[in-house]
């Protein structure tokens, strides 16, 4: 009878174990992963792959969160700002940035464009409106992305000329929904 315990037992006690490493659970993640195998999702924007390195909602990060996206040839961000700083790497590919950082009047306004390339990197400060596009026809755009502060809360614009207080919160952002419970204290 103790035989057939055991067998009932540890397929259960693996289950569990598997429950507790789940997607959104902190518990049972390893300290080195393969990129390779971690999920990846274009969270309903054609021609995005996101990738959460590491992050706050997955890996109980508090301060900073690593992003791997891949935009395909034509596809870009939306047009936004949020509460938080951001720093890009380009690790291959090239496009546009645009950058309305005079944008702290009652619209973004124009924003200058940023040709960006292999081993570029460039940073938005917070409330910075801006957009990311991959203006290559043959190659995709591939970027680290580090935010301070998160889960990041997103403001969307429909345009340049958008008003500040037209633009749509965005919170949890698509990759932070599945795993958004209860907000994070802000200790700052």
């Amino acid at each position: 009878m103790g035989d057939s315990v055991l067998v009932l037992l540890v397929p259960l006690l693996f289950l569990f174990a598997i429950v507790e490493a789940s997607h959104c659970s902190v518990n049972g993640i390893p300290v080195v992963r393969n990129i390779s195998e971690v999920p990846q999702d274009n969270y309903g924007r054609p021609g995005l792959s996101h990738i959460t390195v590491a992050g706050s909602l997955l890996h109980g990060m508090r301060e900073v969160e690593v992003w791997l996206q891949t935009f395909a040839p034509g596809s870009r961000t939306p047009i936004h700002r949020h509460s938080c700083e951001e720093v890009f790497v380009v690790l291959k590919g090239s496009g546009t940035l645009y950058l309305a950082s005079e944008s702290h009047s009652k619209h973004p306004g124009k924003p200058k464009e940023f040709p960006i390339f292999p081993n570029t990197t460039f940073h938005i400060p917070v409330n910075d409106v801006h957009q990311v596009w991959n203006k290559n026809e043959h190659e995709d755009l591939q970027m680290l992305v580090i935010i301070s502060r998160p889960p990041v809360k997103v403001f969307l614009y429909e345009g340049w000329s958008m008003p500040h207080t037209a633009a749509k919160l965005k919170f949890p952002y698509y990759w932070d929904e599945e795993c958004y419970h209860n907000p994070p204290k802000d200790e700052l």
